[in-house]
């Protein structure tokens, strides 16, 4: 029998406030343990937690660029669970009564456009952070991140493969990374996904029997482990045995799930109103106040660009992958009118360099300006591509300007028709052997006489030039 899978994505994002949800104490990430606390996120007796209205605003963000319908009254609830991370003896999220319901995100799947949707969108407070003594019996418990608010984000269970899975979360950080309100980063858990499947006979309409999977860290880990685990329940179904309901942890170095615990269910929770937090009513005034602050969306972006800058789809799509690195293209587009080669530059030279260094584009060391210098300078002539490569490798570990390196080391182009004629007939006379062959049919051998000239004249010889006068003289 075949068998489909089918997939739904949880997704924590932590909001970017300067402080947590229901307390001024810090969010920054990275403080000695238990320094950023107080009575209120350690759950002492008689504290009350009030609500950070930026938390609510940065929520509401998420859901209006998602297109959710925001509830006019949102209501806080105790989920009811006992781990040594959660001082409380419970967390506060939102159960009955959510922020925001009913969005949706397009993605790229493998057969074009696809709409995947958004069941619901809540606020809740993080729990704390237990580090595991690599040589002891023992575990310490750090309660900085306790009370730090976050949004999850549920998904339908739309998604019908990995790679699906892997778009999805990507499009959602993407937007996240625009809006300003999560920087996105797993490896630090600033976001973090749990993956729900199951397996259903194909072209049925049922749901199997559910698995969460927990410990994903990356996108590749999400695609991974959903991979792993299509594959170890299609076996187990195939011998007739029974998919049990359990969370399931991520084993990267094993590439493998490993069992956790049994899933629980909404009831196991326990969930009830919180007494201590009043109702959040939401009026019309507040979604439009904060629709109006929303910045252009990826989405939006690439269509601009493709009609704007008459830019591939694939051009487009890489450029708007982050707000830094479109306004980065935008910048430089201003200085140099043809966006094509700017793009070009940007996605192969300019990338390659920040991915080999490691570093983001906010803190790349050419300037927009510098970089759209260097290329109208290729595209004038003015210099040579071999000279342009050199030029841009010592603007990007010198932060200087293209016309200040080429000036101090006279790397302008040769276009003089004399001098370039006297380096071809140079070459030439150097290598007879390949002349006579090139002139019996042995035309590969152009890129060899090319390569000799620009040899000649240190690279700096204008190639159309070079290559007008060879053929000139070799089809003699």
């Amino acid at each position: 029998m075949e068998y489909e899978p089918v997939i739904g994505l949880e997704i924590h994002a932590q909001l970017k406030t300067e402080s947590k949800i229901f307390c001024g104490c810090s969010t920054k990430f990275g403080g000695s343990p238990n320094t950023h606390t107080c009575p209120v996120c350690l759950g002492m007796p008689g504290v009350l937690p009030v609500l950070n209205r930026k938390v609510v605003e940065y929520a509401m963000r998420m859901a209006l660029a998602t297109h959710c319908t925001i509830a006019k009254v949102a209501r806080f609830a105790r989920k009811n669970y006992f781990y040594p991370d959660l001082p409380k003896g419970y967390q506060i999220s939102q159960y009955e009564l959510p922020l925001a319901v009913d969005g949706w995100m397009e993605i790229e799947g493998a057969g074009g456009s696809k709409r995947i949707r958004i069941h619901r969108i809540h606020m809740e407070e993080d729990a704390g952070k237990l580090v595991h003594d690599e040589y002891q019996p023992l575990s310490y418990v750090d309660f900085n991140r306790t009370g730090v608010p976050l949004i999850e984000i549920v998904s339908e269970p739309d998604i019908a493969t990995p790679e699906e899975a892997a778009s999805y979360l990507r499009a959602l950080r993407e937007v996240l990374r625009y809006l300003d309100i999560c920087d996105g980063n797993m490896e630090e858990g600033s976001m973090r996904c749990d993956a729900n499947i199951s397996l259903r006979p194909a072209a049925t309409s049922g749901l199997g029997t559910k698995v969460e999977l927990k410990n994903m860290n990356s996108f590749k880990n999400v695609q991974k482990a959903l991979e792993f685990e299509i594959r170890r329940q299609k076996v187990m179904l195939e011998r007739g045995e029974t998919i049990v309901q359990e969370t399931r942890l991520w084993d990267a170095g094993r590439n493998v799930t490993v069992s956790m615990r049994g899933k629980e269910e909404a009831n196991d929770y326990r969930y009830f109103p919180d007494p201590d937090l009043v109702p959040v009513e939401v009026d019309e005034q507040w979604v439009r106040e904060v629709s109006s602050s929303l910045p252009e969306l990826p989405e939006a972006k690439r269509e601009r660009f493709v009609r704007e800058y008459e830019l591939p789809l694939y051009d487009a799509q890489v450029l708007t992958s982050s707000k830094s690195l479109a306004a980065y293209f935008e910048a430089a587009a201003k200085q140099f009118a043809r966006p094509k080669p700017l793009s070009n530059w940007i996605m192969s030279e300019l990338m390659r360099e920040l991915n080999r260094n490691d570093r983001e584009i906010e803190d790349c060391p050419v300037s927009p300006q510098n970089l759209a210098e260097l290329v109208r300078m290729l595209d004038s002539g003015v210099i040579s591509g071999k000279i342009a490569k050199a030029v841009f490798d010592e603007m990007f570990s010198s932060g200087r300007s293209a016309q200040s390196i080429v000036d101090e080391k006279g790397l302008l182009q040769v276009s003089d028709q004399a001098e370039i004629e006297s380096a071809v007939d140079l070459v030439l006379s150097e290598n007879p052997k390949e002349v006579s062959q090139f002139r019996a049919g042995k035309d590969k051998l152009f890129g060899f006489f090319v390569g000799q000239v620009m040899r000649k004249t240190k690279g700096k010889a204008n190639p159309q030039i070079v290559n007008e006068i060879l053929r000139a003289k070799l089809n003699r």
